[in-house]
């Protein structure tokens, strides 16, 4: 369990993951979460940022798909003016959405890996499958009793990557 918890690499915002970086890391295709990874529950449609990230990584022949455990009226409308193959109600940290994803793009596990803001689902689907997880801090993150005890659970992780890797000051930032 422990491997399938630890994230391969973790950011700031989804923003800094550069395609200069997913080239260095041989990885071709992302499997993204939407909600507290790319915007806020609350933010039905993609920003501009959004949307020029997804851009940059089109055009550096970068293939991206949303994968979320939200609802289809939710991922649809915003996936709207992006235009991705998108799969809602998803079940992460089940693979079976994961799997279709990179059927639908083409792509091996050896070139994928999967965005999110939560070790518990999105960085455990993705290492399941032997996927690279790239993890960001939850955008604004809900407080209710569930998410607050999931949060609790991944800070051993989270703290385990930062001392590894040199980044202690980034405990602050994940409010740890």
């Amino acid at each position: 369990m422990k491997d399938r918890l630890t994230p391969d690499f973790m950011f700031g915002h989804y923003w800094e993951i550069t395609p200069e970086f997913l080239a260095n890391n041989g990885i071709r295709a992302l499997l993204i979460d939407i909600d507290n990874t790319l915007a806020p529950y609350e933010m039905p449609d993609p920003d501009d940022r959004i949307r020029e990230w997804f851009s940059t990584l089109q055009k550096a022949g970068i293939r991206a798909a949303l994968i979320s455990n939200n609802h289809a009226p939710r991922v649809e409308r915003f996936n709207q003016t992006l235009g991705l193959i998108a799969y809602p109600d998803s079940g992460k940290p089940g693979k079976k959405n994961l799997l279709r994803a990179m059927q639908e793009m083409n792509v091996s596990t050896e070139e994928t890996a999967v965005l999110g803001d939560q070790l518990l689902t999105d960085c455990y689907a993705g290492k399941r499958l032997g996927l690279r997880a790239l993890i960001v801090p939850p955008i604004k993150d809900k407080t209710n009793l569930f998410f607050r005890f999931k949060r609790l659970l991944e800070r051993r992780y989270i703290r385990r990557y930062a001392k590894a890797h040199g980044k202690e000051d980034w405990m602050a930032f994940w409010k740890i």
